[in-house]
């Protein structure tokens, strides 16, 4: 199965000049989002982790699943103000503004192995800030898994570079 043939892309989303990929055709189709959490799990094998993180929201769609299936705490690294207790929180770019992302203080042990998972690596400013969250609540990164890899971009890159290990189960240009 090419999960590719799931995606739809579409122009000028959510501002002109973006060309957003869309993952809703692919979790609405049960045969394409089972092959994408076994993929995920396939790929999440090569890397030793106790607990696994997702950033909001589309991340929560497969980071979950796999949670349930894999028996792991799953930890949810939200926007800004959406959790009610105390938070440790980063700022970051992205490619179309700024945002900030927080993680209850409590989720993350010292020395926990947390693999992060979320849908689509794009400059990679999303996935640097749940990085440093991991690593100011005592943990570390065991991975990054993305279902979509805009290539071109160079987030991917760029985590690579700053020593994370990095999977994707497919890449588009992002442009």
């Amino acid at each position: 199965m090419d999960l590719k043939d799931y995606i739809r892309s579409i122009q000028d989303y959510p501002k002109k000049g973006i060309l957003f990929r869309d993952i809703t055709t692919l979790i609405k189709n049960e045969k394409a989002f089972t092959e994408t959490i076994n993929q995920i799990i396939e790929k999440s094998k090569k890397f030793k982790f106790d607990k696994i993180a997702a950033i909001e929201s589309r991340g929560f769609v497969f980071a979950s699943a796999v949670s349930y299936l894999l028996k792991k705490p799953f930890i949810m690294l939200r926007k800004k103000n959406k959790l009610p207790a105390e938070t440790h929180s980063v700022d970051f770019e992205l490619e179309y503004g700024t945002a900030t992302i927080e993680v209850h203080k409590d989720s993350i042990n010292k020395n926990d192995s947390v693999l992060v998972i979320d849908d689509l690596i794009a400059t990679g400013g999303t996935a640097e800030a749940a990085a440093k969250l991991v690593e100011i609540s005592g943990g570390k990164v065991a991975a990054f898994i993305f279902v979509i890899n805009l290539f071109d971009l160079n987030g991917s890159k760029n985590l690579i570079k700053k020593k994370y290990e990095v999977e994707n189960l497919m890449e588009f240009p992002g442009h």
